[in-house]
């Protein structure tokens, strides 16, 4: 079945890549990369030949492609995989963005390059899986996958510039916040898993059963928190965002983009999938703290990011500022701001991913990631400016981009519901656009510390901008494509959470 391939192909990708590199040298990039190639392919081909409208019945929700067998019969946990509208759309983003993290890495990595791609193509399988899972074991399963071979990137990978000790340091930050916090969502799980079981007398970790789970309000609350810690850590909104600022730093290119254009988005995704849809009614009173952390968070991370002296670290914090709105957007429980969410998450993760790969074409022609010793750049470097300049631009919400349209979604619905929080995020997109335009300030204009030789990029990297640069643009041509495809996956998560009621 074409669902299977899009687990298989990347999972094999990851085998053969390092296998291959002992018979070969740089056969393992190709080997990821038609891998990746595949799975888009795949994905695409769904996309075009299915039709996603869809609506949900006596609390089933329907999937265009569903794939079960057993897998460990004694716990009753299932190999269930399955596709509708809203993870389709995610799985074409994440082997858009594998491919674009391939390409960069392509001759930057000299060394173990068969155990480097190894590791890439697990972590972008773990996503996958994170997004089509249909088996709350299954979930957490691939949830957990990602953590191991995301440690070896960093530990191996990570910045040459700094000593080992602090990717040492980086890397254990990161493991332990999300193994933790991981555990955390696996208590969640056996509660959910044992209380449906004293009502049913029956063992199961289907998530379509789960979702019919009767239980007091407060047990609900507590097996929600679970859920909610596990996803804040790895959405790395405030007070859990940690170990994301180190972590960026330390990590090569493609892993900023896994991180910043992949898995913090994995929780955005499980937030609608599981936490409004198995916690209904706990949601609704936890709404209100979870939308204040995330004004907390648009505002936290703007303030710290104007401070700043490395770049990937006012990356990280300008992400940790996003996601203070999109999990607004989740929580308001409105269906233009679900719409607007999901069109934030696209052009947001092609802008912030599109900023870390200009970070490091910029690391790799003058070898420094602190702005104090930049100046006067635009002088020395031909396209990275002015490529820098549209996503930061896209990132404040120009019009004409997708950023726009998701802003203008979320901030317009929810002004319906709550203008003060509506008024307070667009005040916080206020100063978001302050620490950009003061990054661009100090990296770019202004009298240069030294002086540097005349660069220019690679056709490689002009094409990579430029390919990002137009799909941003043509999501805010064409935000309805994405609407509709799904559409009726959020009208049947609304639903979900307006019938508990």
């Amino acid at each position: 079945m074409l669902i299977c391939s899009l687990i298989i192909i990347p999972f094999l990708s990851s085998i053969f890549s390092l296998f291959f590199s002992y018979f070969k040298k740089n056969f393992s990039r190709w080997v990821a990369l038609i891998g990746m190639g595949l799975t888009l392919f795949i994905t695409l081909m769904m996309w075009c030949i299915e039709d996603y409208n869809f609506f949900q019945i006596d609390n089933f929700m329907p999937y265009n492609h569903e794939f079960i067998t057993d897998w460990i019969s004694r716990f009753s946990i299932e190999f269930n995989i399955v596709v509708d509208g809203l993870s389709l759309l995610m799985v074409i983003l994440t082997s858009f963005l594998g491919i674009i993290a391939i390409l960069c890495s392509w001759n930057e990595i000299h060394e173990n390059e068969g155990f480097f791609y190894f590791n890439l193509m697990l972590i972008l399988t773990g996503v996958i899986g994170v997004f089509i899972a249909g088996d709350l074991f299954l979930f957490f399963f691939f949830w957990e996958l990602i953590l191991v071979p995301m440690y070896f990137l960093i530990i191996l990978w990570g910045r040459k510039s700094s000593t080992g000790n602090k990717r040492v340091i980086a890397a254990n930050k990161f493991f332990m916040y999300t193994q933790s916090s991981g555990l955390l969502m696996l208590a969640g799980i056996l509660g959910l898993v044992f209380t449906y079981y004293e009502n049913h007398q029956i063992l199961t970790f289907n998530y379509h059963l789960l979702i019919n789970t009767s239980m007091p309000l407060y047990k609900e609350y507590i097996f929600m928190l679970c859920f909610f810690i596990a996803f804040a850590v790895k959405m790395s909104i405030f007070p859990f965002h940690g170990w994301l600022p180190d972590t960026h730093s330390y990590l090569p290119t493609c892993g900023s983009i896994d991180i910043i254009g992949i898995l913090l988005k994995t929780a955005p995704y499980a937030l609608l999938r599981y936490n409004i849809i198995l916690f209904p009614h706990a949601t609704k009173y936890f709404s209100a703290i979870a939308m204040c952390l995330g004004l907390i968070s648009i505002f936290y991370g703007a303030f710290v990011a104007f401070w700043q002296t490395d770049i990937k670290r006012f990356i990280a914090y300008s992400s940790i500022s996003h996601m203070g709105l999109i999990i607004i957007a989740i929580y308001s429980n409105h269906f233009i701001a679900l719409q607007g969410l999901i069109i934030q998450i696209l052009s947001n993760t092609i802008s912030s991913s599109a900023l870390c790969i200009l970070s490091g074409q910029l690391y790799k022609r003058f070898k420094t990631q602190d702005i104090r010793q930049m100046g006067g750049l635009w002088r020395y470097i031909y396209w990275i400016p002015g490529f820098s300049l549209f996503f930061s631009l896209a990132n404040l919400g120009l019009p004409g981009t997708g950023n726009f349209i998701g802003e203008f979604l979320i901030l317009s619905s929810i002004f319906k519901i709550s203008p003060i929080i509506s008024i307070l995020s667009t005040i916080g997109m206020f100063f978001s656009a302050i620490y950009s335009l003061n990054i661009m300030q100090k990296i770019y204009y202004g009298t240069s510390k030294k002086e540097f030789f005349l660069f220019s990029i690679s056709i490689k990297e002009l094409w990579i901008s430029l390919s990002l640069i137009l799909i941003v643009i043509f999501i805010g041509l064409k935000p309805q494509i994405f609407l509709d495809t799904t559409k009726y996956s959020l009208m049947n998560i609304k639903k979900t959470f307006d019938d508990s009621f």
